[in-house]
């Protein structure tokens, strides 16, 4: 018997009904192919002196520091065929510990941290290592059914070896109740779904200082990490 394709397809569908906001956003025509030029075929080139090493670390942005868990992220980002990508940029944005956006559109009644605007980057090592140091973020409401509440997340925009190979996603936290009420999350066919969330790591934790998660990002391939089927989310 053949296997439904979009019961084995990796990436969300472009519509996804119980995500409300796919409707006004999927596109309606065929999409068209467009032959690659050399700025596709070769990646950007970013030099470390324009991404402090600072800027990898969101709890010392500001006077004082953040309220909520400090965390440790890192992992590496690899190719379809397992190698690392040296090189290349890894930003970051996410909610506060309370779930809210550093961000004028976000009106969520919950509190704004003055020590935390929830943006990071770095550029990763010959291996494919980044490394950030940052605040748990919380879960917050967001209008699409009723008592809808988003997991935890961070949002992550990766870059391969060539533009064509950007890659916008999102990383959870192990053992969300919220997942399964989280159609955003639950667009992700079900084998993809675990390479979104992020594992406890001992080796990265620091004692006594911040617990450390551990997030490789693929990009291409049979095991790639899924895209974020709504950036804005």
């Amino acid at each position: 018997m053949t296997a439904n394709p979009q019961s084995v397809r990796p990436d969300p569908p472009y519509d996804f009904p119980d995500y409300r906001s796919s409707e006004l956003r999927h596109p309606r025509r065929p999409l068209l192919t467009l032959p690659d030029g050399p700025t596709e075929r070769h990646g950007p080139l970013f030099g470390s002196s324009r991404v402090r090493p600072e800027d990898a670390d969101l709890t010392t942005q500001h006077a004082g520091e953040p309220l909520g868990e400090r965390i440790i992220v890192t992992g590496r980002l690899l190719d379809g065929s397992g190698r690392p990508i040296a090189g290349q940029l890894v930003e970051v944005w996410q909610a506060n510990a309370a779930g809210r956006y550093d961000h004028p559109s976000d009106q969520h009644p919950a509190p704004l941290d003055p020590n935390f605007t929830g943006a990071g980057r770095c550029i990763t090592g010959d291996d494919g290592t980044y490394r950030f140091v940052t605040i748990k973020p919380g879960a917050y409401p967001w209008k699409n059914h009723r008592n809808a509440w988003r997991p935890a997340h961070i949002h992550f925009s990766v870059f391969g070896r060539a533009f064509t190979e950007r890659l916008v996603t999102q990383m959870y936290f192990p053992g969300d109740p919220l997942f399964a009420h989280d159609p955003i999350f639950n667009s992700v066919s079900e084998p993809a779904r675990e390479r979104l969330i992020c594992r406890f790591d001992p080796d990265t934790t620091v004692e006594e200082w911040a617990l450390g998660y551990r997030f490789d990002v693929v990009v291409g391939g049979h095991l790639a990490t899924p895209p974020d089927p709504a950036t804005p989310a």
